[in-house]
């Protein structure tokens, strides 16, 4: 019968298709139980035009122009193309997205577009970041791109902010409407001239390019994630871009093989760009690394409670930290730098300034807690390291990074390799 035509198409394209579109294509089914038999084609037919899902679809290896002009063909809304994964992402009804999958032969799979929130829960002495700038190591000659809500230009930041891409409200110039992008930037470069040094990232003289991928209420979606690492990819050589800083994520629903916004960060990886990544705050629960964090190639930075004291015997991991073992089973996350009650720079009147009045320190900084805070902290770390030994890989990077880890006593699902000792990369 027609009206069963969706369910007969998840049940035949199920392998194609991502727990989330197959949901939300049974969702569309379910009100057909109520209606009579004899309406169910008309009233599909109908629906079926007017109903749209924002979609991902994958191709298969070497036909994404090909696939690309079948997508163009269905007059899909918003069309994004990402080549560097062979994917694009479009608005599309469900008639047309029914049309594809039986017609499009190149279509590998489809994903809906769920949303992506920054990684922040309801700092840098203690990671002993500090004995890499007395030997001169501030980040100097190196690029942090800050993939979040943007970036506030910062009296800590001045000059510092040499590019700016904005997926949200296409303006040019930088500015973040939420806050906690400039917390972010802050965490890994910021100067401390507005504290007279106090409240500083370890590579205070390292680059930022702002990416702003989230709204002013910190959520967006894959497609507009993928997006912006995309441009990092398309625009690495240009900004000189050696470190992406996520402190993003959704909850892991699939395998990292078939999750989109994990190969694009994988591809910026093999291009030379080291990946932190956050690994949530849906801790102590295991099995709760979000996405991206599961890729086995990027680093992915739990966060330490470091009680406020640079003295690093009483650092604990905090509780809201998420734990592994990914999806896939893999071992995450990677290892673990400060993350709560971390001062940072404030962005005037953006969202989380004026819902957390209670938290700003002074006229010019904010204290927030979470692994957002620890991931940034990780890469301003990255940074300097790479200003020491610039034709470090990626791989190499990570592998420093680890070795530098002290043991916790936890479990690696919990601590990774351990509580990062920045003191031990020189």
């Amino acid at each position: 019968m027609l009206g069963f035509s969706i369910i007969q198409l998840v049940r035949r394209m199920g392998n194609k298709l991502d727990q989330d579109i197959r949901r939300e294509l049974i969702q569309f089914y379910r009100p057909f139980r109520k209606v009579p038999c004899f309406l169910h084609r008309p009233i599909e037919r109908v629906k079926k035009k007017a109903k749209r899902l924002p979609i991902i679809i994958e191709f298969e290896d070497h036909t994404f122009d090909y696939g690309l002009n079948d997508v163009k063909k269905a007059k899909g809304k918003t069309l994004k193309e990402f080549p560097s994964i062979s994917c694009c992402s479009a608005n599309l009804s469900i008639e047309n997205i029914e049309h594809l999958l039986n017609n499009c032969n190149h279509i590998k799979k489809v994903y809906y577009d769920r949303e992506v929130t920054t990684l922040l829960d309801t700092a840098s002495p203690s990671i002993n970041a500090d004995q890499l700038k007395q030997s001169g190591l501030t980040g100097d000659g190196v690029t942090i791109a800050v993939v979040d809500t943007g970036i506030y230009p910062h009296a800590d930041l001045e000059g510092r902010i040499i590019g700016f891409q904005d997926f949200i409200n296409n303006r040019t110039e930088a500015y973040d409407d939420n806050g906690h992008g400039t917390h972010c930037a802050g965490d890994a470069a910021g100067s401390g001239a507005s504290s007279q040094g106090k409240y500083q990232g370890p590579a205070p003289e390292a680059d930022l390019v702002g990416v702003k991928v989230l709204n002013k209420m910190g959520s967006g979606s894959l497609s507009t994630i993928i997006a912006g690492i995309e441009w990092c990819i398309q625009n690495q050589s240009r900004f000189n871009i050696d470190v992406l800083s996520l402190s993003i994520g959704s909850n892991a629903t699939q395998s990292a093989d078939d999750d989109p916004v994990v190969k694009v960060v994988n591809r910026a990886w093999d291009n030379g760009m080291v990946v932190c990544a956050a690994a949530g705050n849906s801790g102590p629960s295991s099995q709760t690394i979000a996405s991206p964090g599961t890729s086995p190639k990027v680093i992915t930075v739990g966060a330490a409670n470091d009680n406020n004291t640079v003295d690093r015997s009483d650092d604990v991991v905090a509780e809201f930290s998420s734990r592994g073992p990914t999806i896939d089973g893999i071992t995450k996350p990677d290892l673990l730098t400060p993350g709560v009650n971390i001062v940072s720079l404030r962005s005037p009147r953006s969202y989380i300034d004026r819902t957390n009045p209670m938290s700003r320190v002074g006229s010019n900084y904010i204290s927030l807690s979470g692994t957002s805070m620890a991931t940034p902290i990780c890469a301003g770390v990255v940074a300097q390291l790479l200003q020491n030994e610039p034709r470090l890989t990626p791989d190499d990077v990570k592998q420093r990074l680890i070795n530098a880890c002290e043991d916790l006593g936890q479990a690696p699902n919990v601590q990774g390799h351990g509580y990062l000792d920045a003191g031990n990369l020189i």
